[in-house]
């Protein structure tokens, strides 16, 4: 399989930006992808500012500062961004990052089998449906991968790399290159409910909640032990709010039809609190309030 020289990425929020960012930054030609012109328009601005905040800090490597300059404008050349599918027609790989439902990934693949070349290779940041249902969607299952990124990709430095039942050798070689062309280290984890990380994770956060409903303590002291006594870097309850409630949700139902064990159910206060709209930080509340406190009305009265 040829080296991989120009990526798509599909989605404009903060997974697809984050990757489609990594890629302009490494001199691949990069398609971002997103049926809303608004998400698109923010992204190409993250993803300016977030490059500009790397040469600034010094946190670019020579080579790459000599290539992109001073600013980073020449990495964001790289980077086109489109609402329509059929310019990815041409990429060496797809990364979907959309919204972590199993219908939606297959249309998208279903689609994408359709429209990109026979080479390319279709890969899913999913954090827990599996591969190999995505990869019946198209006529090309040996070509369909896992590529889940961690949040925000620019900084995280792991990549979880899923195989599906019929993922070639190949097509694993190939996008294990590009994580590593990222800066990335990658884990490969067979193609199971959670795959590695979330199943760890979200039983825990999932506990977290249990250990909230229950009246055990409260989110600030459940959260502070687990930071100073676990050397968490934050808490289980802020950290489900940063990944978001329903993003958590999600993921437990999918570990608990796919693992078949009461002890994934997911917590009652977690799907109150989702129903209720309470996603957390991109919400502005979650198990914590992130909306600025209204200002004091200030006093007319003069002394």
């Amino acid at each position: 399989m040829d080296e991989i020289k120009a990526i798509g990425v599909v989605g404009g929020g903060q997974m697809g930006s984050g990757i489609a960012q990594l890629g302009a930054m490494n001199g691949l030609d990069v398609w971002l992808l997103d049926s809303d012109p608004d998400a698109l328009a923010r992204a190409t601005k993250s993803i300016s500012s977030s490059i500009q905040k790397f040469v600034s800090k010094g946190q670019l490597s020579q080579a790459r500062i000599f290539l992109f300059g001073k600013a980073g404008t020449d990495a964001m050349r790289l980077l086109r961004c489109t609402s329509n599918l059929e310019e990815l027609r041409s990429v060496d790989i797809v990364i979907e990052a959309i919204v972590e439902s199993e219908d939606v990934k297959k249309r998208l693949f279903l689609e994408l089998d359709k429209i990109t070349k026979p080479s390319a290779i279709l890969a899913s940041n999913t954090s827990s449906i599996s591969i190999t249902r995505l990869a019946s969607a198209t006529s090309r299952p040996r070509q369909v991968i896992g590529m889940h990124f961690m949040n925000p990709p620019p900084i995280m430095k792991l990549v979880e790399m899923v195989r599906g039942a019929d993922t070639s050798d190949e097509t694993f070689s190939a996008t294990k290159a590009l994580a590593e062309r990222f800066g990335k280290t990658v884990v490969c984890s067979q193609d199971y409910a959670g795959f590695i990380v979330n199943r760890i994770l979200m039983p825990m956060i999932n506990e977290a909640f249990f250990t909230l409903y229950t009246g055990v303590a409260t989110r600030e002291d459940i959260d502070a032990g687990m930071k100073l006594g676990t050397n968490h870097p934050m808490g289980p309850l802020e950290l489900a709010d940063f990944i978001g409630l329903d993003v958590c949700l999600s993921i437990m139902k999918v570990l608990h039809a796919g693992l078949g064990d009461s002890k994934y159910a997911p917590c009652p206060l977690l799907v109150q609190y989702v129903d209720a709209g309470r996603l957390g930080r991109k919400r502005g509340i979650g198990v914590y309030d992130y909306r600025k406190a209204p200002e004091a009305v200030k006093s007319k009265s003069r002394l």
